[in-house]
């Protein structure tokens, strides 16, 4: 079982597209427009996709959605890249299930996030994902995102998960502390898989030892995205360098409301999707949407009259 741990973790690098959720304009979940948006990654040189993370809107969906989102995916991936499905929620129970259920339906890894508002204590949270990495065999990310959690992993509580849980292979890292996310590699390894989850940090990341990137970005300039990690890879500095100053004002744009709100927004524009979300979220205001436009239009993504 180690074995196999060890072959996802040199497969699972790179640009990982958190992919969104696609709606109909009657909110039901366009499982056509996901198969479609899957092979736009690919054809762009992602390097493996998750669903239902925070891009996904998994908190909007039901469990039985969620289920249907990760099988269509597994199925429209068909094996090509590794695919890794958040299956987090608040409730310990519900996650408990969704990993189980990401097992069986074959996934190449489970993407966990620290449980949302419930807002436990660090002892909570080791035995919150110790018992979940004790009933699966399916490789662990863990997902730390404190912005939208309200509490943090922290460092020697992901350390002691890593030492006693040999599933656990790596976090996903949305926490702008970079003296943090040194010290996870000082203590959990410097083989632990670490993900920036934060646009701007996707590059610096990989100059400590990152293995690459979780980032929204990608779901709209997957290209690009993936070509900085391609080029670090090769060892082609000045280019990752140039790719990740490059993509820093559509990250800015992208991210001045809260996500996937802009990223819908310029998917829509793209026609790509309708740019559709669940209440209690909604798209951006008229103003960002204008501002969205223009940067798709200087980032070649739209043409000016569009």
């Amino acid at each position: 079982m180690v074995k196999k741990y060890e072959e996802i973790k040199q497969r699972l690098r790179g640009s990982v597209t958190p992919l969104i959720t696609p709606f109909k304009a009657n909110y039901e979940i366009d499982y056509e427009k996901q198969a479609e948006l899957i092979e736009y990654q690919l054809d762009n040189g992602t390097h493996a996709i998750s669903v239902t993370g925070t891009s996904g809107e998994p908190s909007s969906l039901t469990l039985e959605e969620r289920v249907y989102v990760m099988e269509n995916a597994k199925q429209a991936i068909n094996g090509r890249v590794p695919f890794a499905p958040g299956t987090g929620s608040t409730n310990h129970d519900e996650t408990m299930y969704l990993t189980k259920k990401a097992q069986e339906i074959g996934a190449d890894a489970a993407m966990v996030i620290v449980p949302y508002y419930n807002k436990p204590n660090q002892q909570a949270l080791y035995k919150h994902f110790k018992t979940i990495a004790d009933t699966v065999d399916i490789p662990i990310i863990v997902y730390n995102i404190p912005g939208r959690t309200a509490v943090n992993m922290e460092v020697e509580t992901l350390a002691r998960l890593r030492e006693d849980c040999p599933n656990i292979i790596g976090v996903k890292e949305s926490n702008k502390d970079f003296e943090h996310v040194n010290r996870v590699l000082l203590h959990c390894g410097r083989d632990f898989l670490l993900f920036s989850g934060i646009e701007l940090l996707c590059y610096p990341m990989l100059a400590i030892g990152g293995a690459g990137s979780i980032s929204a970005t990608s779901n709209v300039e997957p290209k690009k995205v993936a070509e900085m990690h391609n080029a670090w890879a090769e060892g082609d500095i000045k280019r990752a360098q140039d790719l990740h100053f490059e993509l820093m004002t559509l990250n800015d744009v992208l991210f001045k409301d809260t996500n996937p709100a802009p990223v819908k927004a310029a998917l829509g524009m793209m026609g790509k999707i309708e740019p559709v979300l669940r209440l209690p979220m909604d798209v951006p205001n008229e103003a960002l949407q204008k501002e969205i436009h223009q940067t798709l239009v200087d980032y070649g993504k739209l043409l000016q009259h569009t």
